[in-house]
């Protein structure tokens, strides 16, 4: 049995576990009797199963890295398959503690997402590039996914604040503000779904286009070299790479070449081919958000508040803030300290304004931010969950867009 069966396995419990939750708060009201044993004993069935899920998913962690011979982090499917694994791990040790069915409904959905995104990456087991040959790697990735996994809880913690606090009703200008902010932050999770499900789509039906292209670097020898690179695309071309050359293209909607070229400042390996991924994810995000919005006539947010009757706001947000206080330290350790320790010995320096650094810091500031206006400010409830969602869409920002949009030492982003 491979890895990628227990991957598969994990995922479909995952969701599984899901519905539980949703039976375990939504059912509470169909159940006269007793609604709150109702919904612990759902919730204590959907807990056993992410542990299931959770179990399934350490295997296929265990059996990849038996494949590849080194710790399986190394490419963006390995790495995002790690934190959907943390993710869980950080809800199950919240849920122990808070026992809030409601979460669930909220945090595994995050788990299977990061999951859906990882597999649209090539699966192939990769070795290991020299500057990876290190027992950093195993040090420094994995301490900075479960920093990031616990950041996911509280993300899905101030979600869940903000759904029940925000007034959807209201026309006043505040109202209104905040209305938007949830809105965004659920079309922008709308748009990574979209883009999962095209890609699986597009790869279902056959779909590739391939260019060619020069590209220009400089080697070891400080000597500027050219070279001739293919570009494979699974998604169908919008953009093309600058100055690339049709090879072959299957068509789509009549489309026999790409329309658009990419700006001749985007550079990096595949330039082209990750602004055509952003373009193709912005528009089926907008057209699925669009589309949800003509069912529900309503807004998402209006639309899922009543999920969110019954909950302790004062609990959710203890939960959203205890997140972060215990992902904020793995996090300083991992992506910072660490992560400045293997940059010296890889790179002979501890930090040299790589994109990835530089997003990494700023995650790490903005999380100092909010835990010193959380402790010294009071700034908590409302304001809290804000920042809580802020800041995960940032690392969401550091771990997709900045592997997607901008060249780096770290981009290894592959379609």
């Amino acid at each position: 049995m491979s890895s990628s069966s227990f991957l598969l396995t994990a995922f479909i419990i995952y969701n599984i576990a899901f519905l539980g939750f949703v039976i375990s708060v939504a059912g509470r009201k169909f159940a006269v009797d007793d609604p709150a044993a109702y919904s612990r004993r759902w919730g204590n069935i959907s807990l056993g199963l992410t542990v299931a899920g959770f179990l399934a998913h350490v295997v296929f962690f265990i059996t990849r890295w038996a494949e590849a011979g080194h710790i399986p982090t190394s490419n963006m499917y390995e790495f995002m398959t790690f934190l959907g694994m943390m993710t869980t791990l950080a809800f199950i040790v919240l849920y122990l503690i808070y026992r809030a069915a409601v979460l669930g409904i909220f945090a595994l959905p995050i788990s299977v997402i990061i999951i859906a995104y990882a597999s649209v990456f090539p699966r192939e087991v990769q070795p290991l590039i020299p500057a990876l040959q290190s027992y950093w790697l195993k040090i420094h990735v994995t301490t900075a996914a479960l920093g990031e996994a616990f950041f996911a809880v509280g993300f899905a913690a101030g979600i869940l604040y903000l759904l029940q606090a925000v007034d959807f009703s209201a026309k006043d200008k505040a109202s209104r503000r905040e209305q938007r902010g949830v809105e965004f932050t659920l079309f922008t999770l709308l748009t990574v779904i979209s883009f999962v499900v095209a890609v699986f789509g597009f790869n279902a039906a056959g779909y590739h286009a391939s260019f060619s292209n020069e590209v220009t670097y400089v080697d070891s020898n400080k000597v500027e070299q050219t070279v001739t690179q293919t570009v494979e695309y699974v998604l169908p071309p919008i953009f093309k790479p600058h100055e690339g050359q049709l090879i072959e293209m299957k068509p789509f909607f009549g489309m026999t070449d790409a329309p658009f070229e990419a700006p001749s400042w985007m550079e990096g390996s595949n330039a082209g081919r990750k602004l055509n991924t952003v373009v193709w994810s912005l528009l089926l995000g907008t057209l699925l958000y669009a589309l949800l919005r003509l069912v529900l006539r309503k807004s998402l947010g209006a639309a899922l508040q009543p999920l969110t009757k019954g909950m302790d706001n004062e609990d959710v947000d203890e939960i959203g803030y205890r997140s972060i206080a215990i992902g904020y330290p793995i996090f300083t350790l991992g992506a910072l300290i660490f992560a400045m320790i293997w940059a010296h010995e890889a790179w002979g320096r501890f930090w040299g304004w790589d994109p990835k650094e530089v997003w990494a810091l700023i995650v790490w500031l903005f999380y100092a931010a909010y835990l010193h206006l959380r402790l010294s400010r009071g700034w908590q409830g409302k304001k809290s969950a804000w920042l809580s969602v802020i800041g995960f869409l940032i690392v969401m920002f550091t771990l997709i867009g900045v592997n997607l949009i901008i060249a780096g030492l770290h981009s290894y982003a592959g379609v």
